[in-house]
Formats: C-alpha cells, sequence, structure tokens
C-alpha cells in the first residue's frame, strides 16, 4: 500500500454511487459494449451521481496514440469507447483507477474518455464513512508469478522502454499476451474460484491504515461481501461477460443506507 493514500471527498449532494470493475472491453465482444453502453444511456434518476470504474475496463491497453492514431481494427473500437465515456461523463462525473490490463492509460487517454484519474488505492469519503477502493491485484499477494510480473510492468523503466516501441508492434505484443493467457485459462480452468484471491490479513492491514472498514475491489471475479472480521467487510464487484449463461454485467451501486448489486441482465439474458 502506497505510504500516502490517495483521498477523495464526494460533494455532499450525491445520493449513490456506481461502482464496476472487469469489463475487459475489446472489439471481439460486442455484447459486453453494448450492455455498457445500455448503462450509459440509462436515464439519469436511474443512476448514481458518480462511476467510478476499479480497473480493467479494457481488455488490454498498449498507449493513449491508439486514439489518434487511423482507426483501424481494435482501434476505432477504442476510439468509440472513448467518444461515448467522454459524452456521458459531461453530465456524470467518472473516476477511473488502472487495472491489471490497463494500466497504461496515461493523462491523455483519461481526458479523451472524461475521466478522472485515481491511484490504487484511493479512500473515499461519503456519506459520512471512509470506504477503500482498490483494483485489487496487489492484495492477491499468493500469486507470486503475477506480483512479479505486476512489479516489472508497473516500473517507469518498463513502461518508458515498452511505450517508445511502434503502436503496431505494441498491438501485436498485447495480441501475443492475451493468446498465453487464454491458453493458461484453458490449461488450468476457467473456473475463478481456483484463482488466487485477495489476502485477508493485507486488506485488513490496508483498511487499518486508511482508517476503513469498507473495502470496494474487482479483479478476482468474485462477486460477494466477505466478512474481515473486526467489523470490516470487503464488496468483490462482478466482471463482465454478456456471453456467459447467464450474462454478467453488473453494477455495485452505494446509498447511504445500502448497498445494492444490480444487473444489466435482470431476466439473465
Amino acid at each position: 500500500m502506497n505510504d500516502r493514500l490517495n483521498q477523495w471527498r464526494a460533494p455532499a449532494h450525491w445520493q449513490a454511487v456506481d461502482f464496476i470493475a472487469d469489463l475487459h472491453l475489446h472489439a471481439a465482444d460486442p455484447a459486453t459494449f453494448a450492455a455498457f453502453c445500455r448503462y450509459l444511456d440509462t436515464p439519469a434518476d436511474q443512476r448514481g451521481d458518480a462511476l467510478f470504474i476499479l480497473g480493467d475496463l479494457f481488455e488490454v491497453w498498449v498507449g493513449d496514440d491508439a486514439l489518434t492514431a487511423p482507426p483501424e481494427g481494435e482501434r476505432a473500437f477504442l476510439q468509440d469507447c472513448a467518444h461515448r465515456l467522454s459524452a456521458f461523463a459531461a453530465h456524470t462525473p467518472v473516476f477511473f483507477m488502472a487495472g491489471n490490463r490497463d494500466f497504461l492509460l496515461g493523462t491523455a487517454g483519461l481526458e479523451a474518455c472524461g475521466m478522472t484519474g485515481l491511484a490504487d488505492p484511493t479512500r473515499l469519503e461519503w456519506a459520512g464513512q471512509p470506504w477503500l477502493l482498490s483494483h485489487g491485484d496487489a492484495l492477491c499477494i499468493d500469486d507470486h508469478d503475477y506480483q512479479r510480473f505486476r512489479a516489472e510492468v508497473r516500473s517507469a523503466r518498463w513502461q518508458t522502454a515498452f511505450l517508445v516501441r511502434p503502436l503496431a508492434d505494441r498491438e501485436a505484443f498485447a495480441r501475443d499476451l492475451r493468446a498465453r493467457s487464454e491458453a493458461r485459462k484453458r490449461e488450468h480452468g476457467l473456473d475463478a474460484a481456483l484463482w488466487a484471491d485477495v489476502d485477508s490479513a493485507t486488506a485488513r492491514e490496508w483498511l487499518a491504515a486508511a482508517g476503513s472498514r469498507h473495502l470496494i475491489h474487482g479483479h478476482t471475479h468474485r462477486p460477494a461481501r466477505h466478512d474481515l472480521g473486526g467489523g470490516c467487510e470487503r464488496w468483490v464487484l462482478s466482471d463482465w461477460d454478456a456471453g456467459a449463461h447467464p450474462p454478467r454485467a453488473e453494477v455495485l451501486r452505494l446509498r447511504a443506507d445500502s448497498v445494492q448489486r444490480l444487473s444489466l441482465f435482470p431476466d439473465g439474458g
């Protein structure tokens, strides 16, 4: 956890706040993108006063210059995403925290999407309580291979070297990385329950350092409320997959007196 905790104080007039994560948007999955657009088009009185995206909005992000390159293939899709997000953000604040797939989304990308960037973790002061927000991957400390990989790619040295490569090379690298990820899933199974989960002791340490009892995160694809003991809890956001059976596309809505899980597929399809 960062020595200096990023903090955000919500305006007093907010009545509800929406949280999503792990949409993994990409051009080859138009159904999940359509579900996201359905959320963006929801009437204002049926949405939260702000949207917090806690990582992995995109399946992959190889650099902000994809938004200004000729609109071909995946680039055209990302440019459409940015346009729709920017239009939504013109009337509803959107906050973005990087995940393990879109950590290269930088200042120019945030501006194009109309989003405000958040450090991981961030302490949100809202409705008289502090809520700790995180993507969640840094808390999965038992996944040693991933933590080594995370430390490497989050370093300024690695990112500088990667981003100076031609865009086409970076896109090819991302395709190869995704193919290897899919191969590992086929080899080890698609069940998220088999993946490393958030370490409860570490989560409690983070909460204590933040002076909070409530953690909201994504990454693990295990939507649930977990009791951490001592009055502490963590709320895990759902991943989105319109092609699953049943389809998944869920918003966690935080109100002063309740926490709700709202599906974009209330009838299961």
